[in-house]
């Protein structure tokens, strides 16, 4: 049996409350099955803003610089992975960019046959939900596959 887990990471400590979770599974289906972890990164930070008088400028990051935070990215997801890797269980990373973080994890997991997505939440309701919006919320709606959300432990 092989299981394949997606994991969208964001580069917070919020982002790798699911980690944990994902690692104690992964150590028990290890006995006896093939597991596989993608760890997904999306960058959506496309654009920066530059004040021109009273007006902003919305500038494109050049292909060079959009290269260096995919490197930084899979630098982080490639020490993130350290924690998963053990036998019978295999670790990649990617990196995508886009608009919709939510969007760009909805497709990859259809892309890489994902038996599960594992991610992180705010647990924000109310007004707050409705400003912010919700990556989570989006995946959990569009996901094809079961997500197991983790909430981000209070703080005491």
């Amino acid at each position: 049996m092989s299981q394949k887990f997606l994991i969208p990471l964001d580069g917070s400590a919020l982002g790798e409350a699911a980690l944990h979770h994902i690692e104690e599974m992964v150590s028990k289906l290890a006995l006896g099955s093939k597991v596989e972890v993608i760890l997904f990164q999306v960058i959506t930070l496309l654009t920066y803003a530059v004040a021109t008088g009273d007006e902003a400028v919305e500038i494109p990051y050049t292909a060079s610089e959009l290269e260096q935070m995919k490197v930084q990215a899979m630098d982080y997801l490639s020490k993130t992975a350290e924690c998963l890797e053990g036998e019978g269980v295999t670790v990649r990373c990617e990196v995508a960019f886009g608009t919709s973080s939510a969007e760009e994890i909805i497709k990859v997991e259809d892309e890489v046959e994902a038996d599960l997505v594992a991610m992180s939440t705010h647990g924000r309701h109310g007004i707050t939900r409705w400003a912010f919006g919700s990556v989570t919320d989006k995946v959990l709606r569009g996901s094809k596959v079961p997500v197991l959300i983790v909430r981000m432990p209070d703080k005491d």
